[in-house]
């Protein structure tokens, strides 16, 4: 975990204590939250290294957020009633909607089912490159080569390091001194990179993506369930902002149409990868809006407000990630409090 995610749980946790958050006003927490998932499986023996387990919880974490959002008074709905909602300023009870990035087999086999025994719709965005096995998953791909690397050398942007990665906090050291540098790299610079390391160390690239990916057949199931949309996400998960034009008009309206093909109907909903403010803005927002996109989602943290229809394009969600599983700071969270606080202090960030 992250100095940053340690710092931020000490806070929320403070915040718990004080029980400030139940003297918070319902305006600070919207009309409703999206809420952003990525990954949801048991825990696995990571050895003490685990750069990539914030994108996790668990299933049973999953089933306490739902059993508490749904005890707090929220509505379970789909993003075309979330839609729905702020059309019409339907706004009598408050409403969860549920979405998970990328495309995990995981999804399928581990989250669906919780959200069936909850009578929760979710949404899962599908990078098209996932399920055609074309992704190259390159945070989990320096993950695994520093795994299994007792030391790594290597050159990022014209700066060269010598790491040390025997034991796991060396290894967590190591990402952390690599992650960044290569996350702000041109796309194309960032994937020849990732494949240049992979070979060097002997790691297959495309075996993680088949080892993580649904496959099509499971898109299809998952476009058949019952509590289900399938979104779209590109196709191989580039941070849009850093495209061309035609490249970024290309790759989502490719991931769509491939999306299309294989399970008969085009993805109404689209997730920007990476989805901050340097990863997607006006350009993008103003191209899922073009092609015709109903919602598209940012990872721009916050809560649905009332003017949100305004621009569907841009709306801001509420992650569920492996740094904070804990339903004390889930109910702080969801007070609101934390992001009325950061506006008023703009030196604090939230989760």
């Amino acid at each position: 975990m992250s100095l940053k995610s340690t710092l931020f749980r000490s806070a929320l946790m403070s915040l718990h204590m004080t029980g400030l958050t139940g003297l918070a006003p319902a305006s600070l927490s919207g009309v409703g939250v999206v809420f952003m998932l990525h990954r949801v499986r048991p825990t696995a023996d990571h050895a003490g290294f685990a750069p990539n387990a914030i994108l996790e919880i668990t299933p049973d974490y999953l089933n306490a957020v739902l059993m508490t959002v749904r005890s707090l008074g929220y509505d379970f709905v789909s993003l075309d009633e979330a839609l729905n909602r702020l059309r019409t300023q339907q706004f009598e009870r408050k409403f969860a909607a549920f979405t998970l990035d990328d495309g995990y087999q995981d999804n399928l086999q581990y989250a669906a089912p919780v959200f069936a025994k909850h009578g929760a719709p979710f949404t899962v965005y599908v990078s098209s490159g996932m399920p055609d096995g074309t992704t190259e998953l390159w945070w989990m791909a320096l993950e695994a080569v520093i795994r299994k690397a007792g030391s790594l050398t290597t050159t990022v942007n014209n700066t060269t390091v010598d790491l040390p990665c025997q034991s796991a906090a060396e290894k967590q050291a190591a990402f952390n001194a690599v992650y960044w540098p290569l996350r702000n790299l041109s796309e194309a610079d960032q994937r020849t990179w990732i494949r240049e390391l992979c070979k060097a160390h002997h790691v297959d690239l495309l075996d993680i993506t088949r080892q993580a990916a649904l496959s099509w057949d499971g898109v299809r199931e998952l476009h058949q369930h019952a509590y289900c949309t399938i979104g779209a996400h590109t196709v191989d998960h580039f941070a849009l902002s850093k495209l061309t034009d035609e490249d970024a008009r290309r790759e989502m309206l490719d991931g769509a149409n491939r999306i299309a093909e294989m399970t008969g109907e085009w993805p109404r909903h689209f997730a920007y990868p990476y989805g901050d403010e340097g990863s997607a803005s006006l350009r993008e927002f103003e191209l899922a809006r073009f092609l015709g996109f109903d919602s598209a989602t940012t990872t721009r943290k916050g809560f649905v407000t009332a003017t949100q229809s305004i621009n569907p394009h841009a709306i801001p969600r509420l992650s569920l990630n492996g740094d904070y599983q804990d339903l004390r700071m889930l109910k702080v969270l969801m007070s609101g409090l934390p992001f009325a606080l950061a506006r008023l202090l703009p030196s604090v960030e939230t989760a």
